[in-house]
């Protein structure tokens, strides 16, 4: 009986320990995230020109609903003035703002929303949250001054923002790269590399292809992700191997883009924004099946 008091006591300590250690690390992680959230990046504000050319306006609605995608449900909402909100479980909830100019879109100028876009930077010079800019920030000057003077053209919806809270776990998740909240920091300010003319080339296809890592992974290869929310769906593999698109064509990566649907008649799901990447041109659709043509076979789940 006292060999298994002693053996119980020492589990007692070891777990106690464990416990301790994780409490600490959990700590430091999420010290780590609300420092360099608080962290202000010193990028200069951008002066830059709006147009009011309907050509350019629309050019900045299509990369605006169908690239980014600003008008998904899950972002700013097809009116721009707020989306869903996501709930991550234990991790928190998370909601896009109203950007529209009786919110945000009358906070920031031309060239902070500009800046916004380049570098996840918020008006204060500090990092946005969960925005996903790094995956888009290639954009040319062009295309971002289309898109601002897209958002510019859109009228005030009166509408608060709806909440977003983030937990330790959240933060840590983040740290450990996991999850995107903090944005700013996984940005090369000095160094951001920045699209070719559209054209459907693997090159341009890769930035393409850069949307869509959030979901899929940096390879591009699927998996679940840590921290994922219990209602999504497991992102696919989206290399050439046999767990993923070997035996898809360019049409049926269309037919998806068009209408949700897989090679397999099952529908897409969300986060998969849909409804958004449906407005992809030819030009975009050839590019983005010419680069993930190009990737190496990698199995489900190597992300």
């Amino acid at each position: 009986m006292k060999v298994v008091q002693r053996v119980l006591a020492w589990v007692g300590i070891a777990l106690l320990v464990i416990l301790s250690g994780g409490a600490a690390y959990a700590g430091w992680q999420a010290h780590a995230f609300n420092a360099s959230m608080e962290r202000t990046y010193d990028v200069p504000v951008p002066t830059i020109t709006l147009s009011r050319d309907p050509a350019v306006i629309e050019r900045g609605r299509h990369v605006a609903d169908a690239l980014m995608p600003c008008s998904n449900v899950n972002c700013h909402g097809a009116d721009l003035a707020g989306g869903h909100t996501i709930d991550f479980g234990p991790i928190g909830r998370v909601t896009g703002p109203n950007i529209t100019p009786a919110n945000l879109g009358l906070a920031y100028s031309d060239g902070e929303l500009a800046r916004l876009l380049r570098h996840g930077l918020k008006k204060d010079g500090r990092s946005v949250r969960f925005m996903p800019v790094h995956e888009s920030n290639w954009l040319r000057d062009d295309d971002i001054v289309a898109v601002i003077s897209y958002v510019r053209s859109k009228g005030a919806v009166d509408k608060d923002n709806g909440p977003f809270d983030l937990s330790t776990m959240g933060k840590v998740l983040d740290r450990r790269g996991a999850l995107a909240f903090d944005i700013a920091r996984r940005i090369h300010h000095d160094h951001i590399e920045i699209a070719p003319q559209p054209a459907p080339t693997a090159e341009y296809g890769r930035f393409l292809g850069g949307l869509c890592t959030g979901c899929h992974g940096e390879h591009l290869s699927g998996g679940r992700p840590d921290g994922w929310p219990p209602q999504f769906p497991t992102p696919p593999d989206l290399t050439p191997h046999e767990t993923g698109l070997k035996e898809w064509s360019f049409a049926d990566l269309s037919k998806m883009l068009d209408t949700g649907l897989r090679k397999n008649g099952e529908m897409v799901k969300e986060p998969m924004p849909r409804d958004s990447f449906k407005g992809w041109d030819d030009t975009e659709r050839q590019a983005l099946w010419a680069y993930l043509r190009s990737l190496p076979p990698s199995p489900l789940g190597g992300r």
